[in-house]
């Protein structure tokens, strides 16, 4: 049988927590500096002199620190109970104004003193202060409260006696003190108490979770390991993709199929290069018909690219597509003229009253506009993201439907298939020719011909088959 340590290891598990609670009292310390701290008075408080107290103000103010910076410590501070409110200890908050606060003593900080190693110290301490605040209210205490002293009474029963003896010594000795001293540790212990067992329904800044019986680590490893070899999506999915993308650029892969009108590295044809020039005017129809696959596809032809401008320009956008080209020249030039560049497009597009100004976002353009103080290479990311996203939402789908690209369609122009072309003629050698020597060579010419021909439907009938064996190795995995 197996006995688990059910105590709480704050020396090896919750390192992050205690080095943080840490630096937090070192930050305590130097707050309560005479010459350069924080400067703490005596404050009236109802009808009691409160030494050493401080304001909201005292802490938020501070010449060290810019006022978001401070707040957020101070917040931070009394949120683990080094600062604790002498009005409101309900409201774990800092407030920028003349509220009260004071520094808690060292045996009330938030790693000290009953946040020990063993929990059974905590709820005694605990009991004990319930009952020493049932004492004092005559039995009224609050809802949660009430029902916590209920099931410590119930939990602690063996040894309940000694838990009252230990309150009414300590509620005898409070009451010895002179006011102000009471009043004091009064505030100092409920503070503490206030974070270590607040009220339901609110934050703790010192919870940190369930106890964990394992190493996390062991846990992320195993899985990253099983990651590895697991796919994120499902066979049938990705399968499924692989074979629409297949189906869609079948017709526009030179391996299986024909280039029209001919292959350029099989035949001395040239022309098919001549009709795929990037700025060619009339383009050819499977061209054209690339463009329809996807908004990228559009953007990566400069023909098409072309073609898009003057369909923007008649929707008076051409700004978009203008700006998307200036930031590809950013990103891609040279570093040089990196800096003229990114102020050449601030002055275009971005800045208030520019010749042609872009939409975008508040949120967006604000990042931009920072970020151009320090120009870089991807400054513009996020413009360049949001542009680019509503060319591709708004006016690639009209753009699919207008007059400009049905027209560009129809003019496109379908290259018939060429025959092989005939080799050079070689130089006539000295000797005779024998006879049939002509009927020799114009059969030769043919076989060649043939040959190439045959050779060309081989290797693509060869790639077929391979893609055929890889899609089904890949289904049968």
């Amino acid at each position: 049988m197996t006995i688990r340590n059910t105590l709480r290891d704050h020396g090896q598990r919750y390192r992050p927590r205690m080095a943080c609670l840490k630096k937090a009292e070192k930050v305590l310390l130097e707050m309560q500096d005479p010459k350069s701290g924080v400067k703490s008075q005596p404050q009236r408080l109802v009808i009691t002199t409160i030494p050493h107290a401080i304001t909201g103000e005292d802490i938020v103010f501070r010449p060290v620190l810019l006022w978001s910076e401070a707040r957020g410590l101070g917040s931070m501070l009394v949120a683990l109970g080094f600062v604790y409110p002498l009005q409101d200890h309900k409201r774990l908050l800092l407030k920028p104004d003349a509220s009260l606060y004071r520094f808690q003593v060292i045996n009330y900080m938030s790693w000290s003193k009953h946040t020990s190693t063993n929990p059974n110290t905590c709820t005694c301490a605990a009991a004990i202060y319930l009952a020493k605040r049932n004492i004092r209210k005559k039995g009224i205490l609050e809802m949660h409260e009430q029902e916590q002293y209920n099931r410590l009474h119930k939990w602690m029963n063996h040894k309940w006696d000694f838990i009252v003896m230990q309150a009414k010594e300590q509620y005898r000795a409070a009451k010895e003190r002179k006011k102000p001293d009471r009043v004091v540790f009064d505030c100092q212990e409920r503070a503490y108490w206030v974070v270590h067992r607040p009220p339901p329904g609110t934050v703790s800044a010192m919870d940190y979770g369930l106890d964990r019986r394992i190493d996390p680590n062991t846990d992320e490893m195993i899985f990253t390991q099983q990651s590895i070899m697991r796919p994120r999506v499902k066979s049938s999915v990705s399968i499924g993709a692989l074979v629409k993308y297949s189906a869609t650029y079948n017709s526009h892969d030179p391996f299986l199929s024909k280039c029209l009108p001919s292959n350029p590295w099989h035949t001395d044809d040239v022309t098919y290069w001549t009709l795929n020039m990037p700025n060619v005017e009339t383009p050819t129809k499977m061209r054209v018909e690339r463009w329809t696959f996807s908004f990228g596809e559009l953007l990566s032809d400069p023909r098409g690219r072309d073609d898009f401008r003057r369909f923007l320009k008649k929707e008076f956008s051409g700004e978009n597509l203008a700006f998307w080209e200036g930031c590809e020249d950013l990103k891609w030039g040279t570093a040089a003229t990196m800096r003229e560049k990114a102020e050449q497009i601030y002055k275009t597009f971005l800045a208030r009253g520019a010749p042609r100004w872009i939409n975008i976002d508040g949120k967006t353009m604000e990042i931009t506009v920072n970020g151009l103080k320090h120009p870089h290479r991807y400054v513009l990311d996020a413009a360049q993201t949001h542009i680019y996203m509503l060319m591709k939402k708004d006016s690639y789908g009209r753009y699919m439907k207008s007059q400009v690209f049905k027209d560009t369609l129809k003019k496109a122009i379908c290259p018939e298939e060429t025959e092989c072309q005939e080799p050079a003629a070689q130089p006539q050698s000295h000797r005779p020719p024998a006879a049939g020597a002509g009927g020799a060579s114009q059969d030769g010419r043919q076989r060649t011909c043939r040959h190439h021909a045959g050779h060309e439907q081989t290797q693509q009938a060869q790639m077929m088959a391979l893609r055929k064996m890889e899609i089904h190795t890949v289904l049968l995995n």
